[in-house]
């Protein structure tokens, strides 16, 4: 998947600027894609360029004109294409898990102290996400069929950070 694609799949369901693109990104997307706003903007510049993208300019008071982004038809059927096509499998670059590879060079409470600060910034996730796992059981039926890809999304990060959290009990077990 490229920045292209995330940033199409966002201006498919509305138009927005690059702040608007931003902001959606991290609250839908950036739980599993992430992206620096310059990575956004110049991305946003170069599809725009590239006739996937209209811009339109909003005059401001006080402040330079903002630029609203709509996604095309070249960008609708680029995307349409792109999710036909079929994905890569992902890989892992895990810094951690290659310390942990080598942690027999190191006392070993050092790879403990790290494991259990990652710990809470995955217990942190899986909270978040069973929030937001509970605010879709509880929207009505009509309201759910619109976001049922995007709750199965949800319910692989909540598995991943559930299988985490399992993994770090048994590395802890180990380590103690």
């Amino acid at each position: 998947m490229s920045l292209k694609h995330a940033i199409l799949v966002l201006l498919e369901t509305e138009p927005g600027s690059g702040y608007d693109l931003l902001k959606r990104f991290k609250e839908r997307l950036g739980y599993f894609w992430n992206a620096s706003h310059q990575q956004i903007y110049l991305q946003l510049k170069n599809m725009n360029q590239a006739g996937l993208l209209q811009c339109e300019q909003q005059p401001q008071v006080g402040k330079p004109d903002r630029k609203v982004y709509k996604i095309t038809h070249s960008g609708h059927e680029a995307l349409l294409e792109w999710i036909e096509s079929p994905a890569k499998v992902s890989r892992v670059n895990d810094a951690l898990l290659v310390k942990m590879y080598a942690g027999h060079l190191v006392d070993k409470h050092i790879i403990l102290q790290e494991i259990l600060q990652h710990k809470k910034v995955h217990q942190a996730m899986l909270n978040t996400f069973l929030t937001l796992e509970e605010k879709y059981l509880n929207m009505e039926a009509q309201e759910k069929a619109g976001y049922a890809l995007p709750f199965l999304t949800l319910r692989k990060g909540i598995l991943g950070e559930q299988a985490w959290l399992d993994w770090a009990v048994e590395v802890e077990v180990f380590l103690t």
